[in-house]
């Protein structure tokens, strides 16, 4: 885009979200001081002796815990954390990954909807449109929850014939959590750090802090009063992640000055009319379809500027910027390249043997995203269209 003259160098550097790089960075730190303390493998090895070795149980904990830790930390780190634990179980109890990681990717897709840090689109979403944690949770829990449950029950389903299998040919479970935690104190002060910096988010606006700030500010704590070489932890800060982002900004600004995204308003609006209804909706099916086929966060990143550009025209934005967060997050479970935790799974599985085909996630996610929709539509309709 600068070496093209699309936009000046300054112009590109002023289209970087400063916002979402350093929330993301914030939080990447604390989860990557945690993950060095074994907490996360405690409380899924504990998780599984309470499931008691059934197959079933066990894939209901693993999407429990993922949707949970989802929402708090990002459905990315979560599965880089909880992902190598799920082939270790699996290892242990003799049977193939692949039903269990599929199923984690999607509930981490579903729990991730739910907050402002829990998946990277939402993160754009409420820098762009100044939606602060608290608002955010207001609005997107209750339908996460609602799918995540509607989600449960159509796994017992979806995954029937592959669970049976390993009820039949299962190892006895032999698994102890003892040891796990390789270190009790870091561990300590790490969860309460992130309860901390969880708290911070929920009173950052009425403090006048952006999310950014509270996560750096957690960030910083951790480092003081563990003691921690910040060297060592940013090391493992996923910093391809972060470039990539700085990266879509440039490129999604050359992308605005040309015109392209005021036309898309144009046309999406003329379809329409500018009608709540019909474009939230539509919005709404257009970005779970869309999200499903390329990643949800670049095409979260190109749509924020056409719903601007619909409040520009006069348009209500408050239920545009749900159907946008909705179906980009809901959108991100159709394909195996829908978002950005499903390809560090897959990848995962593939290093460990275990490829997950494109076709085969097909018929687990397609199913996934229309009930998903069918029930996000309802809420949109429902809670901000009647």
């Amino acid at each position: 885009m600068v070496a093209l003259h699309v936009v000046e160098q300054h112009e590109a550097f002023e289209a970087i979200d400063f916002n979402v790089i350093f929330l993301l960075l914030g939080m990447m730190v604390i989860a990557n001081v945690m993950r060095g303390t074994g907490v996360f493998q405690w409380v899924a090895i504990r998780s599984i002796r309470v499931a008691g070795g059934d197959p079933w149980r066990i894939v209901l904990v693993l999407c429990l815990i993922t949707a949970v830790a989802s929402a708090f930390l990002d459905n990315v780190t979560t599965v880089v954390l909880i992902g190598p634990v799920t082939l270790y179980i699996a290892a242990a109890l003799g049977v193939s990954p692949l039903p269990y990681l599929i199923a984690e990717i999607l509930a981490s897709n579903v729990g991730g909807m739910a907050t402002l840090i829990g998946d990277p689109p939402n993160i754009l979403i409420g820098s762009a449109a100044g939606i602060d944690f608290a608002t955010f949770a207001w609005n997107m829990t209750p339908v996460a929850v609602l799918i995540l449950v509607a989600f449960l029950a159509l796994a017992r389903v979806l995954f029937a014939k592959d669970l049976a299998a390993h009820r039949e040919h299962m190892s006895e479970l032999d698994l102890d959590e003892t040891g796990v935690i390789t270190e009790p104190r870091l561990m300590r002060m790490s969860v309460a750090v992130l309860a901390l910096t969880i708290l911070g988010f929920l009173f950052a606006a009425p403090l006048g802090y952006e999310p950014a700030t509270v996560a750096l500010l957690g960030a910083s704590l951790l480092f003081i009063v563990a003691r921690i070489d910040p060297t060592e932890v940013l090391e493992r800060v996923e910093w391809n992640t972060l470039l990539f982002f700085v990266g879509l900004f440039m490129v999604v600004e050359g992308v605005i000055k040309v015109g392209i995204i005021s036309g898309i308003a144009d046309t999406l609006f003329d379809v329409t009319g500018g009608e709540p209804v019909a474009t939230s909706v539509s919005l709404l099916w257009i970005s779970g379809v869309a999200s499903g086929i390329v990643d949800n966060i670049p095409y979260t990143a190109t749509v924020i500027p056409i719903i601007q550009q619909l409040g520009e025209r006069g348009a209500d934005v408050e239920p545009l910027w749900w159907s946008l967060a909705m179906g980009a997050d809901l959108g991100g479970n159709g394909t195996i390249i829908g978002a950005s935790a499903n390809v560090v799974i897959a990848s995962l599985a593939a290093r460990a043997g275990h490829e997950i085909t494109f076709r085969r996630f097909l018929r687990y996610g397609v199913l996934t995203v229309l009930m998903s929709l069918v029930i996000a539509t309802f809420y949109l309709f429902v809670r901000y269209l009647l």
